[in-house]
């Protein structure tokens, strides 16, 4: 019983420390962002989209493409159709996108990536946008990232919203965690030059980064985090663009939500197990950035760490009493912060009281989550089936 006292002490000391780099790069949230000068357009754009059964809300998206405040001659839009059994070619076609097909069967969408930038790195495109079928953009997305790549980015993260925020609690509660993740996440690290976090979603690649890196090359099926740790060990850093919006549809039922975060948290898990070791093989002329996307990789570790031993010390220490005042207490503060996140991202509060009142319990189902994945890696890429109706832009 000593022993085991002495391992969890050691642990959390470890997962203390751990915590409180994060918190130390949070704090930098406050620190004013410049962005980037505005810049006439000059950046040719290929935006791809890797669709799979995706007839329902392709054509929302290739509209919103279509509808850009940007020179129709620099953009074109590109989907890529794999594994489909419903008419998403058809759909896309008719909506006006261009249609590029993978040459050899794909299993994710890292798989049709790398086949359609293959492609299309034989055309005379200066970056690639990478978007979900599920999206709305911005009408302004491509003249942000203009400006960011002619100020010298060379990889673009825009702001990524929900859609439909209003559909229901839990698509409430994935508007709340996207703005905790800016402010506690993106604004602190554009502010000390860091990377943003790439989510699978809303972001520019330009083509050097590609050259460099030989085409898009993942094997994972969180394809994002995995490319953004193949730019971390190159030395490009990715750069939060928060001008350039991306609005996409959330889940609206608790238990499609868990399967969808479960295999976000497996594929980080496979990125980190994978590229961590790689991050540090070579010399790299930004070791912070290394540093901090090392950091990012081990998280989920360090949080199915602490759930287990959040549950080791209630089972052989708690007092039933006290664990309960405790778990009120962290609700009841965690509701609070909500409804600050309602006010950061400009939601109402009266049209989400039940985001508001949900989001302890989801954030709380994060750690069941990361100690799941520990132990089963999911592995096969599940469709998430929408509503039908897509992200909507917001009105005024």
């Amino acid at each position: 019983m000593e022993a085991l006292e002495h391992v969890t002490m050691a642990l959390a000391l470890l997962l203390k420390i751990f915590t409180l780099y994060f918190i130390c790069i949070a704090v930098f949230t406050l620190r004013r962002r410049r962005p980037a000068p505005y810049a006439s357009p000059k950046t040719r754009f290929a935006v791809v989209v890797a669709a799979r059964n995706e007839e329902r809300v392709i054509g929302g998206l290739v509209d919103s493409i279509l509808e850009q405040n940007y020179p129709a001659a620099l953009r074109d839009i590109y989907v890529v159709p794999n594994n489909c059994t419903d008419f998403t070619e058809a759909a896309a076609a008719a909506a006006g996108a261009q249609i590029i097909h993978c040459l050899s069967p794909v299993r994710s969408k890292g798989g049709a990536l790398h086949q359609a930038l293959g492609q299309l790195m034989g055309k005379d495109y200066d970056a690639f946008v990478v978007f979900d079928a599920d999206n709305v953009v911005h009408p302004d997305f491509l003249a942000r990232c203009n400006d960011a790549m002619e100020a010298g980015a060379r990889v673009c993260k825009g702001q990524h919203r929900v859609g439909n925020p209003r559909s229901g609690a839990v698509a409430g509660c994935y508007g709340l965690y996207f703005t905790s993740f800016d402010w506690v996440f993106n604004r602190p690290r554009a502010a000390l030059g860091l990377s943003a976090k790439l989510v699978g979603t809303g972001f520019a690649v330009h083509r050097e980064v590609l050259e460099r890196l030989g085409g898009w090359n993942t094997s994972t099926i969180a394809e994002d985090a995995e490319f953004a740790a193949q730019c971390a060990a190159a030395g490009y850093r990715v750069q939060w663009v928060p001008e350039a919006v991306t609005y996409d549809e959330a889940p609206t039922q608790f238990a499609l939500s868990l399967r969808q975060r479960k295999r976000w948290c497996s594929g980080v898990m496979q990125v980190g197990r994978q590229e961590v070791g790689r991050l540090w093989s070579g010399r790299s002329p930004a070791p912070f950035l290394r540093w901090d996307m090392t950091m990012f990789l081990l998280a989920p570790f360090a949080q199915a760490v602490s759930g287990l031993l959040l549950a080791v010390n209630a089972l052989l220490w708690g007092d039933v009493g006290l664990l309960l005042a405790m778990a009120l207490a962290g609700y009841c503060a965690m509701a609070l912060g909500a409804g600050v996140l309602c006010l950061l991202g400009g939601y109402r509060m009266e049209e989400m009281t039940g985001a508001v009142l949900l989001f302890p319990i989801f954030m709380a189902s994060w750690l069941p989550l990361q100690v799941l994945s520990l132990f089963h890696d999911t592995t096969c890429w599940k469709a998430i089936q929408h509503e039908g109706q897509g992200a909507r832009l917001p009105t005024a």
